[in-house]
């Protein structure tokens, strides 16, 4: 996920060290997963720092995101699935958290704030950010202080690697558990190229000033003439532009039947009333950041019915990982958990994992502990709800398969093969 990258300037001097922030190996390759039965111990109600108390010798656990503005879908979601792992695990009375999420505000200065708060009450793990902006903002900082992050959300390659091309220099210990945003652009042409039944012409509505858009839509636009799909149209858009006719009409008159939508949902439902409005129904496939759109204040939901996107995740699974986490998560907070929830879960439970398979202790430093969890997360084999036999490699980025969800009545429907 996502959200605009900001631009690093003079932050990235600081990762001269990045490599060897917490550089180490492990010889584990232990392989485990969240737990089937989905057993929780209720946590006590958050405090305002969105603090979970757990028993002594706990790790502290932090992280932020926007759990206010315009993006708290993202972050309520993460701060959610955090706590419901966080309480299952420490019920089980091996490695214990304690949870810390602060809000950001989809704000890299506010995320600053956050990590120095973070920092003050004793950090010594992190889900890092919800979103990128303020994930880049911050890796540098966890780079400097030798404390490992997972991310589970933050998907631009921004979050991971110090230099302006995003493809040198990683951080080393800060990692993703959601897709790459070029992972993202290939996995959706390849899918879209194996699909021919979705349509055979391509028009892509973009945000040119986003990170995230423009690296799924670059990534897309490659891999789509490699796999010999036909785009007819690109266009793209800026800023807050909600009026989206312009576009929609060149993408009519190009003959698309499929319409690639690499945004946010805020864009996307526009897009969709407007495409309805003008009779314009081409089948629409985006990605991760259409997720919420379902749940968005004042959207006709009939207008997403047959939308497309490409997922780690589908709430309506049948495996029992998935049916206990969705139960235990509706439970709890009255709300079907989206794949930013599934993310968050799996990173913590991909922390815990490590932390035990290293025999790591809440008493050791955060360059310990940090070095231990590199090592581990490079070796080790994790099962979790967003996929089995994910793996990272040693620039923190995940490897696992995505699925494709369709929207039927108002709900997301997994789609096989």
């Amino acid at each position: 996920m996502k959200f605009e990258k900001i631009v690093k300037g003079g932050l990235a001097a600081l990762m001269a060290m990045s490599m060897a922030a917490c550089s180490g190996s492990s010889s584990s390759a232990a392989s485990t997963s969240a737990p089937a039965d989905g057993t929780a111990a209720s946590a006590a109600p958050a405090a305002d720092a969105g603090t979970a108390p757990a028993a002594k010798g706990a790790f502290k656990l932090g992280g932020s995101g926007p759990l206010s503005g315009g993006a708290a879908v993202y972050g309520n979601a993460v701060k959610n699935a955090a706590e419901l792992a966080v309480a299952e695990i420490n019920a089980k009375g091996g490695i214990q958290f304690e949870l810390n999420m602060q809000d950001d505000e989809h704000d890299a200065e506010k995320a600053v704030n956050a990590y120095n708060a973070l920092k003050d009450w004793g950090m010594q793990v992190s889900l890092a950010t919800v979103t990128s902006a303020p994930g880049a903002a911050v890796a540098p900082l966890y780079a400097e202080d030798q404390t490992f992050a997972i991310t589970p959300s933050g998907s631009s390659l921004a979050v991971i690697y110090a230099d302006s091309t995003n493809q040198s220099g990683a951080y080393g210990n800060v990692f993703q558990m959601c897709f790459t945003d070029p992972n993202q652009g290939v996995a959706s042409a390849d899918y879209l190229s194996t699909h021919k039944d979705l349509g055979s012409k391509v028009a892509i509505i973009y945000k040119n000033d986003d990170n995230y858009s423009t690296g799924i839509y670059e990534k897309f636009t490659a891999e789509a003439q490699a796999k010999g799909l036909e785009v007819v149209y690109s266009g793209t858009f800026a800023g807050e532009d909600n009026d989206f006719n312009v576009q929609l009409a060149k993408a009519q008159e190009a003959g698309a039947d499929i319409l690639f939508l690499p945004i946010y949902y805020q864009p996307a439902s526009t897009i969709l009333k407007q495409a309805s409005e003008m009779g314009y129904k081409p089948t629409v496939f985006g990605v991760d950041g259409m997720d919420g759109i379902l749940s968005m204040e004042g959207f006709d939901t009939k207008l997403a019915e047959g939308v497309y996107l490409l997922t780690p995740f589908s709430a309506d699974a049948t495996d029992d990982l998935t049916k206990n986490f969705v139960n235990n998560y509706k439970a709890k907070y009255g709300d079907v958990p989206n794949q930013f929830a599934a993310d968050a879960y799996d990173a913590v439970y991909a922390i815990a994992q490590g932390l035990e398979a290293a025999g790591a202790t809440a008493d050791m430093s955060n360059a310990d502990i940090c070095k231990a969890l590199v090592g581990q997360f490079t070796s080790m084999t994790f099962n979790g709800l967003t996929g089995a036999d994910v793996t990272w490699n040693a620039n923190g980025e995940v490897s696992k398969a995505p699925k494709a969800v369709v929207i039927q009545n108002g709900v997301y429907v997994g789609v096989e093969g």
